[in-house]
């Protein structure tokens, strides 16, 4: 089969989940057979990661995007005045329209396959009209913001909350529009179906699959850990705003608590992009709490934690990190919202707080 697969950041490195999700289902995608022409947009420093694409992907193609908190303000702004979600506001770029028309002009492509909810924009013109469309979808985009408005200041929570209906009609409408769509866990399915009337969603209910994300448990082996360690571990994208929020969430409102009950123990922050608030934190806290930027190889850092916090409160999908951190026997605690999709036994497996 021919596959144009649409991505909205370059699937390599795989050192996060969304990355780690894409990357896997093109090797997938090419140890069957399959012929990818993969379009994606690339940021300066990703370039140097596409000659790996190329390993699994037959083409690859890709549109450059530079963001910016001026752009997003002004693309918010467009977004309620057009009455569509931000994301999409957001990543709809003629450049990538003009890449989508001349790789389906060629006319052999068979499926288009969009990689979350923002590159869905560029099949829905084909939709019905040629090559089958499908829908990958990361997480149900429009619970992040729902969510998000319940933890906001009270300036933000109108704004998140009609963002997340305008999402969830969005991506109902993909679930009508396109022939099928791809969840990462039952959860997932019906939140993205939530509110449609019963006959309705279970039309629907029909054109979706669920396929939970894995990860490489043979490749990972388990970290060699420090007896005694008094070092806690938290990482992610930190630019993405349910992490940052979750982990600003625990080194402001939990980790004083631990402290007051174990003055030795440390805070390590582990990802790219950190807000300012976090170095400012770490800066005031007398080096109980570090935060190291973007590091290639977590093996180290795991070999220095007691355990692993993943404090999400509004995030999707499934959380690949504690995936990981299974498979590199690492102890993990973490929330409700952070165990969902996740078929892990609560005060067994991971300790759910």
């Amino acid at each position: 089969m021919n596959i144009l697969f649409l991505t909205q950041i370059i699937p390599y490195p795989p050192d996060a989940g969304p990355r780690l999700k894409t990357w896997n289902v093109l090797r997938h995608l090419a140890a069957r057979g399959h012929r990818v022409t993969l379009a994606s947009f690339v940021r300066p420093e990703e370039e140097q990661h596409i000659p790996h694409l190329k390993e699994v992907c037959a083409q690859v193609f890709t549109v450059p995007m530079r963001r910016s908190r001026l752009a997003d303000l002004a693309y918010g702004l467009w977004s309620y005045a057009a009455g569509r979600p931000f994301l999409i506001e957001r990543d709809d770029l003629p450049a990538m329209r003009a890449l989508v028309r001349r790789v389906l002009a060629e006319g052999s492509i068979d499926l288009i396959h969009c990689d979350q909810v923002s590159m869905t924009q560029y099949a829905l013109p084909y939709a019905g009209k040629g090559p089958r469309t499908l829908f990958d979808a990361h997480n149900a985009v429009w619970t992040i913001f729902q969510r998000m408005s319940q933890q906001a200041n009270p300036l933000l929570r109108l704004p998140l909350r009609l963002e997340a209906r305008r999402m969830r009609r969005y991506e109902q409408d993909l679930l009508r529009s396109l022939d099928r769509t791809l969840a990462v866990t039952d959860i997932d399915r019906e939140l993205l179906l939530e509110g449609l009337p019963a006959g309705q969603a279970e039309a629907l209910r029909r054109k979706m699959t669920v396929i939970p994300i894995v990860v490489d448990a043979l490749g990972q082996p388990p970290v060699k850990r420090q007896p005694g360690s008094r070092n806690i571990i938290t990482l992610g994208t930190l630019h993405y705003p349910p992490n940052a929020d979750g982990i600003r969430w625990f080194f402001e409102s939990v980790f004083p608590l631990i402290q007051a009950g174990q003055q030795d123990v440390t805070l390590t922050i582990v990802g790219k992009n950190p807000p300012p608030d976090f170095s400012a934190a770490a800066d005031r806290s007398g080096g109980a709490i570090r935060v190291t930027g973007y590091v290639p190889d977590l093996t180290p850092y795991l070999e220095a934690a007691a355990l692993m916090v993943v404090p999400v409160r509004a995030g999707g999908g499934m959380r690949v990190r504690i995936l990981e951190a299974f498979v590199r026997g690492m102890p993990v605690v973490t929330t409700s919202v952070g165990l969902e999709g996740i078929d892990a036994r609560p005060g067994e497996e991971v300790l759910v707080e």
